[in-house]
Order: structure tokens, then C-alpha cells, then sequence
């Protein structure tokens, strides 16, 4: 295993990781398999993988199905382009799959291989909308701030978290990021946005995009009436509604998606991660019927916008075959019954340690914030890194999450696969109370 630690400093860059840490300290873990909920390492320890790995492994690790449907496809074809009208059938049948199960008139796809692409995809079409329209000048795109929406140009610049701006520079202009409905109420994020549309001049704004539930920001969930008064004030200043569904996708809140939630339709969804449980990179843009009657009566010409990979067949025949996993044994379902328990669980921790403030879930997608005290939610002080503490903690115990800690925050995020099991939670909420624990007792 050294040999491969070498070969993992000399070679491999990785993403969004520390470059110095993995010189000096390795790398913190080579996983050798994965099995439902658990990860092993070489050693043959078993990790609980409370993060679906990067939110998206719904359906388990090492299910049969999803491997025998890939290489009877790719026995069959595995690639073959969709670029000049070419088609397949893996292809034409998940557009189909995911028209249906989109809310409302949502049924028109463009396949990309992942989150990023699907929000640059969204930038590009919605900008494209309004220009074959006549209308040039409606480029801005109004975000808000914690959202996370990639790491490509454009989803980068959309994305409203500093530090990704500040690694290479910020990428693109004509973005702007309102305030989130996080530490705040409807009524005053609602009037921010509407500031934002005014300052910019809403003739000038092709869209606004937002997730259902802030994931990488810190899981932060919206008030009920949120996205219903900003479905509302979209609708008055006339600018699309892009919903970024990449991580609150197939079941992960309880709901096939994460904005059925508030009963509201967008103009626009993306998704990603959950459509093939991470099993193959595939992600996607949906528009609605009358975006899509536009596009077809005024785009002329070539749409010079694809990936090589758009439509990829073998990713299609996968998600497509993952989906009706989901359906089958019914995921979504339990992703809601399960999520209650996790936010119950999270609850009597509150109620035991005395650094833990705010707990919130939505489904399998929570989050536990710790602070000086719940009375006051004073913040740690950034050098105290509690939460990273609390996640090494968690670590040694054998469960792998996640901490942000963004502005001073210190939350511990999970989002564990759909398919976990009562006494799987339990085990989780067990661990996660002893290393909290821990680290209260050293502060």
C-alpha cells in the first residue's frame, strides 16, 4: 500500500483537496470496495459512508445491476455520439424516463456528463432563449450566496462561495448572488432578490438559479414559503427560473425531487449524481414545453453547444436501469421515513450536548451546526476548525462526512445512500453523538 501512496503523491492531483496535505501526509484513505452503505479501505475496515460519497450514491455501493446493464450495453454499443441528430435507443428512452417523472411540463433533456456542464448548460440555453427572441441584453444570472453550482466557467461564477472564485480568480462577469433565506426570513431574502432585480435592471437578467437545499453551503433549507413568493417574483419581472436539482434529486429529500417540496415548477431543472447513483458520470438539463417551443421555432441553424459524452448510450442504459431501482424498492419513500429518524436522532443529540445549535433535515439530506452555545449561536473561532475536529472524530469511528465551514460556520453534513436501514441510522447517530462528544469535552 505505501507503493500506491508514492505513486498517489507523484501522479494523481486531486480535486478539491489540499495539494500540501497530500505531499506531507498521504493520502487520507485508499478505498478498496464498497458494499451498500459501507466503503472498505485496504485494511479491510468498513466505513460508514454517510455522504453517498459526494451526495450521489442512492442506490448502494456495489450493486450487480447497475454493472451487468453497463457491460451488456457496452457489449453492444458503448458509445456512440448524439452530436448531427444521431440518436440511440439508451438515450431516446432515459429523456423519455426523466420527462415523466419531472414535474409538470418539463420534458424536453439535454444530456451532459455531470453537475457543472448541466449548470453551464442551463446558462447557455436560457441566454440563447432570450436572444433568438430578440432580446441580447438578458445575459446576468442572479444566484445567491452559499449556493453551490459547479466548478466549470460559468457554473463556477454562478456558484456563491468565495473561496471558488478565489483559486484561479473569478471566471465570467454578469453574475450576481442575493441573499439566502439561511439566518434570515422569507420576507427578507424575497426583498434582496427583488433589490438585486431592480439594481440590475430585469430587463437585462436571463435568469435566476438556486437550489432547492444549499447542499455544499451547509444542507441549508428554506422556509415552506420561500420558493412560492420567488416562483411569484420571477413571474413578475418576467425572468426564467433555473432549479439546480444536481444534489436534491431521485429521492434524496423524500421526494423524487427536491422542489416538489413547495409545489412550485421552474422554468428550467438540472440534475446529475442521483440519475446513475454514481455508477457513470451523467448529468442533464430539463426545460419546459414552452422554452422548448421557442427553441424550436427560432433557433436556426446549428445549436453549437454539446459534450462529447452528451447522451453518452452506456451512462443512458445505467441511469435509466438505476431509476427503476429507485422506483422498485422503493427509495424515495425511504428516504423520507428514514430521513424523520435521522432528524430525530439529531434532535435528541441537541438535547444531550451542549455544542450543538440548529439540526435540520429533508429526507436523507441533514446537517447538525455546532457552536459555543445553542442559547446564543455564537461561532466558534475559525482556528478552533470544531467541526473538522468533530469529522476526524467520526473518522477513526469508522463514518466518513463532511464539514463546512464557510464563513465562520461549523456544520457537519450527511447525506447518506437511500437504501440505509433503521439500525444503520442508529449505528450513525451513535457514532456521530460519541465523537461531538469527544471534542466538546477538549473545548
Amino acid at each position: 500500500m505505501d507503493h500506491l501512496i508514492e505513486l498517489d503523491r507523484k501522479h494523481f492531483l486531486h480535486p478539491t483537496s489540499s495539494i500540501q496535505a497530500q505531499q506531507t501526509k498521504g493520502a487520507k484513505l485508499l478505498v478498496e470496495s464498497g458494499e451498500g452503505i459501507y466503503l472498505k479501505d485496504r485494511e479491510g475496515k468498513a466505513y460508514i459512508d454517510a455522504m453517498s460519497s459526494l451526495w450521489n450514491v442512492h442506490i448502494g455501493h456495489g450493486r450487480e445491476e447497475l454493472a451487468d446493464v453497463a457491460a451488456a450495453q457496452m457489449k453492444k454499443l458503448a458509445f456512440s455520439s448524439a452530436f448531427s441528430t444521431f440518436t440511440h435507443e439508451p438515450g431516446i428512452l432515459l429523456a423519455e424516463k426523466i420527462a415523466s417523472i419531472a414535474p409538470a411540463d418539463l420534458n424536453a433533456v439535454f444530456f451532459t456528463s455531470g453537475g457543472s456542464e448541466s449548470n453551464d448548460t442551463a446558462i447557455k440555453l436560457v441566454r440563447h432563449y432570450w436572444k433568438i427572441q430578440g432580446e441580447p441584453n438578458r445575459r446576468k444570472i442572479v444566484g445567491l450566496k452559499r449556493a453551490y453550482h459547479g466548478v466549470a466557467a460559468a457554473s463556477t461564477s454562478a456558484t456563491g462561495i468565495p473561496e471558488f472564485w478565489e483559486m484561479a480568480g473569478h471566471m465570467m462577469d454578469d453574475f450576481t448572488h442575493a441573499e439566502t433565506s439561511y439566518q434570515s426570513t422569507t420576507k427578507e431574502a424575497v426583498a434582496s432578490l427583488r433589490e438585486k432585480f431592480e439594481a440590475e435592471g430585469p430587463e437585462t437578467v436571463a435568469a435566476f438559479i438556486a437550489e432547492p437545499i444549499q447542499g455544499a453551503g451547509g444542507v441549508l433549507i428554506p422556509p415552506d414559503d420561500y420558493f412560492p413568493e420567488i416562483r411569484q417574483l420571477c413571474d413578475e419581472y418576467g425572468i426564467l427560473f433555473i432549479a439546480d436539482e444536481v444534489i436534491t434529486g431521485f429521492g434524496r429529500t423524500g421526494k423524487m425531487f427536491g422542489l416538489e417540496h413547495s409545489d412550485v415548477v421552474p422554468d428550467v431543472m438540472t440534475f446529475a449524481k442521483g440519475v446513475t447513483s454514481g455508477y457513470m458520470p451523467l448529468g442533464g438539463v430539463v426545460i419546459s414545453d414552452s422554452i422548448h417551443e421557442v427553441l424550436k421555432a427560432h433557433s436556426k441553424g446549428t445549436l453549437f453547444h454539446g459534450f462529447t459524452y452528451s447522451g453518452h448510450p452506456t451512462a443512458a442504459a445505467v441511469g435509466l436501469r438505476n431509476i427503476e431501482l429507485i422506483e422498485k424498492e422503493g427509495l424515495v419513500e425511504n428516504s423520507r421515513l428514514m430521513g424523520a429518524k435521522l432528524l430525530a436522532g439529531f434532535n435528541k443529540i441537541k438535547e444531550d450536548l451542549n455544542i450543538v445549535g440548529e439540526v435540520r433535515a429533508k429526507g436523507l439530506l441533514g446537517a447538525v451546526e455546532l457552536v459555543k452555545g445553542p442559547e446564543t449561536n455564537d461561532s466558534f473561532a475559525k482556528d478552533q476548525a470544531v467541526a473538522p475536529k468533530v469529522i476526524e472524530e467520526l473518522h477513526q469511528r469508522g463514518v466518513i462526512c463532511r464539514a463546512v465551514t464557510y464563513e465562520s460556520s461549523n456544520i457537519i453534513c450527511f447525506a447518506p445512500p437511500l437504501i440505509i436501514k433503521e439500525q444503520q441510522i442508529n449505528d450513525l447517530l451513535d457514532k456521530l453523538h460519541d465523537s461531538i462528544l469527544s471534542i466538546q469535552k477538549q473545548l
